[in-house]
């Protein structure tokens, strides 16, 4: 009933904005790092990926996030990606507004992407803020302006969220008619906020169902990709 639902939502709706998380990746094999198993060399990546670490422990930071480029080359997009972005093409999706890094919504197809923690396929300085290739980071070299750390151009804790995008993913939600919000355990603040401030129709698929997702107008439980193919669109 669910799925029919949706559907309805979906063809009807004028502008219809989606809200990705770590569940969207997990399903390409990339590992939700913040699950109990994910933890990497049994470490809390929350406790790598900050400015912290970056500046007190850079070995330990260059590791984790050379491990984890490294792993981007072993997965591609899935066909819920693919889905995504036929349906932009269809006219039927106005933006994917996401907490992913991986940019696997642009290798997809998508055009109208919003990437709300930034991107780890692409490099700067963290003290001059130049940017840098990415074989320079893998090689744990320094800025060769500055002499300063290289980083990916991901949002770490404790650092604010790129506030274009913000502010792009806000104004579009809260003009939507529809926001399905997708693989995305809304544990972190603030993008958790977004699905509040829309006074469209509000839908959440995900693999796990907790007590936070009560609030939607739908929910729906299952593997991303089964979800979007039973809605035959």
């Amino acid at each position: 009933m669910n799925i029919k639902t949706l559907r309805t939502w979906l063809q009807s709706s004028k502008k219809t904005v989606i809200l990705t998380g770590a569940g969207m990746s997990t399903e390409s094999g990339i590992p939700d790092f913040r699950s109990t198993s994910g933890w990497w060399q049994n470490i809390d990546p929350r406790t790598v990926a900050t400015v912290e670490a970056l500046e007190q422990n850079y070995p330990l930071f260059h590791a984790f996030y050379k491990m984890r480029i490294e792993n981007l080359a072993k997965v591609a997009p899935h066909a819920g990606h693919k889905k995504l972005a036929k349906w932009e093409k269809q006219g039927m999706v106005s933006l994917i507004a996401t907490q992913n890094v991986d940019g696997f919504h642009q290798l997809a197809g998508s055009n109208k992407v919003e990437e709300l923690h930034g991107s780890i396929r692409t490099i700067r300085c963290h003290d001059c803020q130049r940017a840098s290739t990415m074989q320079s980071f893998l090689d744990k070299e320094h800025c060769v302006h500055c002499g300063g750390k290289l980083r990916p151009n991901v949002v770490l804790f404790g650092e604010s969220l790129p506030q274009t995008s913000w502010q792009t993913a806000m104004r579009e939600i809260e003009n939507a008619e529809l926001v399905l919000v997708i693989g995305t355990s809304l544990e972190v603040y603030p993008v958790n906020q977004l699905p509040t401030m829309t006074h469209g129709k509000t839908v959440y698929i995900n693999l796990e169902v907790t007590q936070t997702t009560t609030q939607f107008d739908v929910t729906i439980q299952g593997k991303i990709t089964e979800v979007l193919q039973q809605l035959q669109l």
